[in-house]
C-alpha cells in the first residue's frame, strides 16, 4: 500500500513537472543557477573575454564604436572586424539597467548567461510541439545542464556561437510551429511560420563573425523534411521545405543588408578567406559582399530547390505505395551527391584545412574520446536510442526534420573541440526523446502501477540527473587564469608608462595586457612565432626596436608553457631543456622540489648544496639561483659542478626550475631566473617570481598634449627622420610623410593631416629604425 502512494505521489509529481507551465520555470531556474555559478570569482574565464570587455569599455569611452582599434597587433593597431552585434548586446544590457546599480563588467558577464538560458527554453517549447511534455522537458533538461552547452553560456565567458545557437533554436520553435498546426483553417496561415526562421537567420549575422552554421542547419532541416515527406508519402509537407529553403535566402539576404551596417562576417569579400573561396569558385557579385552568402544563394539554394522540386515532382508520378520506389530515388540522389562531392574533394579539403586546421589553441583541437565525455557524459551515450523511433510503424516528418540537422551536425562535432558546444544541442534533444524512446521500448507500460514503474521513473529521473551532476561538477572545478597577481602587475605597467608604448609578451597574456594595462601589444588571440624566437634569443633588440617593444614581460605561466613555445618558435626541443618543479616538503634547512622522475633538493648555507636528480643519474649544476622575498641572486655551491645544468630556486612561491646552458643562455631565463641580463633592461615590476616587467631602454617616442597640440617626444633624440602616417577610422592611408628631426627633442604634429584619426609613426636613425607604434588622435 505504501509502495502505491509512493509510486501516486512520485507520478503525480512528475506529471505537474511537466506541465509547460511549471517545465519552464523549472528549466529556467536550473539552466540559470548552473551558468551563475562563475558569478562567485572575481575574474572572467580564459582569455578572449578580456579583449572583448576591452573593446565595450573604450567604444563606449568614445561614443561611437570605432574599427581602427590601436592596442591590437602592435605597432601597427588594427580594423575591429566582426558584427557589431556580438559587442552591442552586453553594452546595450549595461545602458538598460545602469540606473539599477549593474556594470558594465557585470552586464558582460550576465550576457551569455541570458541567451544561454533562452536557447534551452525554446528548444523546450520546439519539442513541445513537435513531440511532447517528456520529450521536451528531458531535452532541455540535458541542455541547460549538460556541460558542452554550460561552458560556453556562462557567466564571465563570453562567446559568439552562444547568439548563433540561440537564434537557431528560434529557427525551429517557427519550424516547429509550423509543422504541429494540423487543423484545416491552418492549411496556409501556417506557412507564416517559417518567416522566423528567415529572420532568426539573418539577425544572427550581427552577433557572430562565425554566424554562417545556421544557413547550413536550416537546409539539412529543408532537406530532412522534404525527403522524410517523400519517403513516407506526406508530399504536402514537400512544399514546407520549399518555403523554409526560401525563408533561408531571405534570411541570407537579410544577413548581406544588415553587414552592410553593422560589419560582415569573417568570409567578406574584403577579407583574405573570402577572398580566396571567391576566386576558387569564380564568385562575384556587386550586391552580395559576403563569400559564404554568395556561394549559399548562387549554389547551395537553388540546388537545394532542385532536389526538392524533383522529389515533388516524382511523389506525382510515383503512384505506387510501395516504399521501395521512394527508396530507390532517394538513393539516386544521396549517390550523385557523394559523387559531386568525391569530385570536389581535392578543393574541398583544401577549404576546410583553410577553415579547419588542427592548431595549438585548446579549442581548436580534434575532439577526442575524453571530450566528448567531458561535454555531453551520459547524455552522450543516452542519444543513439533517438533512432529507436526509426521504424516504418513510428517514424514521422519530424524525426527527419531533426535527422537532417544531426547528419550535419555530428562530423563537426569531431572536427574542432569548440563545435562540442553547437553538438550540445543535437545531443541534448537525441537524449531526451532517445530516453523516452528507450523506455517506450523496454517497458511499453511502462506507468502501471507496479515496482517496475516506480523502477523505470525512478531511472527516467536519474540518468538525467547523472548528466547534471557531472555538469555541476565541470562547472565548479572551472578556475579564472586571471589572478590578483597578474591584476596587480598589468595595472602596475599600464600607470608606469606611455599610451603609444608596446608591451611584449607570450600570446596567451595579451588580451589581459590591453584590458588592464590599455597598452598595445605584439601577440594575441594566437601563437607568434616572432615572439617564441625572441625568448629564446632567435632576435636582436635591433629587431626588438623595429616592432617598436617597449616592455617585456616573463612569467611563470610562461616558462609552463616552454613546450609550446619550442614549438611555436620552430625549433628542436633536443636542444632546450627547462623542467619545473613544484616544492613539495621541507625538512629542517631542507627544501625538496620534484615532479615525476626530476627532483631537486637544496640545503641552504654559506655554500650551498644543491643535488638533481634527472632520472638516471644525480649531478651537482653548474649555477643556482635563488630569489627570496629580499634578494634574487647566485648562490655559492659546495660541490663541483658535474653536468650542463642550471638551477633557480624560488622561495617566495616555492618552486625550482632545472635547465640546460642552451635554455639558461635565453632572455626569457636570464629576465626571470637572474639579475644578469642585458643593460638594455630595467625591471619595473616583480612580485618576486611569477610575473616580472622590464623596460627595454632605448631612443623612444613619448606622446602626450601640449598646450592643445600633440607632441612626439625623443627620450634619446638620436634619430634622424620621422615618418608619419594618417588614417581614417576605416583604415584608409590619407596622410604620408617624412620629417627631418636630426637632433632634435620633440615633434609637433601637423593640425591638418587630411582628417586623420589614427596617426602611425615610425622614428628611424638613417635605415635603423629606433621605435615606432601607433595611437588615436583623441586618445592623446
Amino acid at each position: 500500500m505504501r509502495s502505491e502512494n509512493a509510486f501516486d505521489f512520485l507520478r503525480s509529481l512528475w506529471e505537474r513537472m511537466l506541465e509547460p507551465k511549471y517545465a519552464v520555470l523549472i528549466l529556467t531556474v536550473i539552466a540559470s543557477a548552473i551558468r551563475l555559478l562563475p558569478m562567485r570569482f572575481r575574474y572572467l574565464l580564459g582569455y578572449d573575454p578580456y579583449f572583448h570587455l576591452a573593446y565595450i569599455r573604450y567604444a563606449l569611452q568614445k561614443g561611437e564604436w570605432v574599427n581602427f582599434f590601436p592596442y591590437t597587433y602592435a605597432p601597427y593597431g588594427s580594423l575591429v572586424r566582426g558584427p557589431l552585434g556580438f559587442w552591442m548586446t552586453p553594452a546595450y544590457i549595461y545602458r538598460l539597467l545602469s540606473h539599477l546599480g549593474l556594470s558594465l563588467y557585470n552586464s558582460f558577464r550576465l550576457t551569455p548567461v541570458v541567451f544561454g538560458v533562452l536557447t534551452v527554453v525554446f528548444l523546450y517549447l520546439s519539442i513541445l510541439l513537435l513531440y511532447g511534455k517528456v520529450e521536451a522537458f528531458l531535452s532541455a533538461f540535458f541542455l541547460s545542464v549538460m556541460f558542452a552547452h554550460v561552458f560556453r553560456s556562462m557567466a564571465g565567458y563570453y562567446r559568439g556561437d552562444n547568439y548563433m545557437l540561440f537564434w537557431y533554436s528560434l529557427s525551429l520553435f517557427g519550424i516547429s510551429l509550423a509543422l504541429s498546426k494540423k487543423a484545416p483553417s491552418w492549411r496556409y496561415k501556417r506557412l507564416g511560420f517559417y518567416l522566423i526562421p528567415g529572420f532568426s537567420a539573418g539577425f544572427a549575422a550581427i552577433f557572430w563573425q562565425a554566424y554562417y552554421p545556421i544557413f547550413g542547419f536550416l537546409l539539412a532541416n529543408a532537406i530532412g523534411i522534404g525527403t522524410g515527406a517523400f519517403l513516407l508519402r506526406k508530399d504536402k509537407y514537400i512544399w514546407d521545405s520549399l518555403i523554409l529553403v526560401l525563408a533561408g535566402a531571405g534570411g541570407a539576404l537579410l544577413a548581406n543588408f544588415l553587414g552592410g551596417r553593422f560589419r560582415y562576417g569573417m568570409l567578406a569579400v574584403s577579407w583574405g578567406l573570402g577572398r580566396w573561396i571567391a576566386k576558387e569558385f569564380g564568385l562575384h557579385s556587386d550586391l552580395i559582399n559576403d563569400t559564404f552568402l554568395l556561394f549559399y544563394l548562387k549554389y547551395a539554394v537553388p540546388l537545394s530547390l532542385g532536389l526538392l522540386v524533383l522529389l515533388l515532382i516524382f511523389s506525382r508520378l510515383i503512384r505506387d505505395n510501395r516504399l521501395f520506389l521512394r527508396l530507390l530515388v532517394v538513393s539516386a540522389y544521396a549517390l550523385t551527391v557523394i559523387l559531386v562531392g568525391l569530385k570536389y574533394y581535392g578543393l574541398v579539403s583544401e577549404l576546410l584545412a583553410k577553415l579547419f586546421p588542427a592548431s595549438p589553441i585548446a579549442e581548436t583541437q580534434r575532439t577526442a574520446l575524453s571530450d566528448l565525455w567531458a561535454a555531453y557524459g551520459l547524455g552522450g551515450i543516452i542519444s543513439p536510442f533517438f533512432f529507436l523511433g526509426f521504424v516504418p510503424s513510428r517514424i514521422k516528418v519530424r524525426d527527419f526534420l531533426l535527422l537532417g540537422l544531426l547528419l550535419l551536425v555530428l562530423p563537426m562535432i569531431l572536427l574542432w573541440t569548440r563545435f562540442l558546444f553547437i553538438g550540445s544541442f543535437v545531443i541534448a534533444l537525441m537524449a531526451g526523446i532517445g530516453l523516452v524512446r528507450m523506455y517506450e521500448v523496454l517497458c511499453p507500460r511502462m506507468w502501471n502501477n507496479s515496482p517496475a514503474a516506480v523502477f523505470m521513473l525512478a531511472l527516467l529521473i536519474s540518468l538525467p540527473l547523472t548528466t547534471a551532476i557531472q555538469g555541476v561538477h565541470n562547472t565548479l572545478t572551472l578556475k579564472p587564469i586571471m589572478d590578483d597577481h597578474w591584476e596587480r602587475g598589468l595595472t602596475y605597467l599600464g600607470k608606469n608608462s606611455n599610451i603609444t608604448d608596446v608591451v611584449l609578451d607570450w600570446w596567451d597574456h595579451g588580451y589581459w595586457i590591453i584590458y588592464y594595462s590599455q597598452r598595445s601589444v605584439i601577440a594575441q588571440a594566437g601563437p607568434n612565432r616572432w615572439v617564441s624566437q625572441y625568448y629564446l634569443g632567435l632576435r636582436s633588440e635591433k629587431e626588438l626596436m623595429k616592432m617598436g617593444v617597449d616592455y617585456i614581460i616573463v612569467s611563470y605561466d610562461a616558462i609552463m608553457k616552454f613546450g609550446s613555445l619550442l614549438e611555436t618558435a620552430n625549433v628542436s626541443p633536443r636542444e632546450y631543456a627547462l623542467v619545473v618543479l613544484p616544492g613539495r616538503e621541507s625538512y629542517g634547512n631542507l627544501f625538496v622540489f620534484s615532479n615525476g622522475l626530476y627532483s631537486l633538493i637544496a640545503a641552504p648555507g654559506k655554500t650551498w648544496d644543491v643535488k638533481v636528480n634527472l632520472g638516471n643519474s644525480i649531478v651537482i649544476p653548474k649555477r643556482v639561483f635563488v630569489e627570496t622575498p629580499a634578494t634574487l641572486g647566485e648562490v655559492s655551491l659546495s660541490g663541483r659542478p658535474t653536468a650542463d645544468v642550471y638551477v633557480y630556486i624560488n622561495l617566495n612561491y616555492g618552486y625550482a626550475v632545472i635547465m640546460n646552458g642552451r635554455t639558461f643562455d635565453t632572455p626569457l631565463a636570464r629576465l626571470m631566473f637572474t639579475s644578469n641580463y642585458s643593460r638594455a633592461y630595467s625591471l619595473l615590476y616583480s612580485d618576486g617570481g611569477y610575473i616580472k616587467v622590464f623596460r627595454f631602454e632605448h631612443p623612444n617616442v613619448v606622446v602626450i598634449q601640449e598646450n592643445s597640440s600633440i607632441v612626439l617626444k625623443f627620450t634619446n633624440s638620436t634619430g634622424t627622420g620621422l615618418r608619419i602616417y594618417g588614417y581614417l577610422d576605416n583604415g584608409t592611408l590619407v596622410f604620408k610623410k617624412r620629417y627631418g628631426v636630426k637632433r632634435k627633442e620633440e615633434f609637433v604634429l601637423p593640425e591638418n593631416i587630411n582628417g586623420s584619426v589614427v596617426v602611425r609613426y615610425i622614428y628611424a636613425q638613417e635605415k635603423t629604425i629606433l621605435d615606432r607604434g601607433v595611437f588615436r588622435i583623441d586618445d592623446v
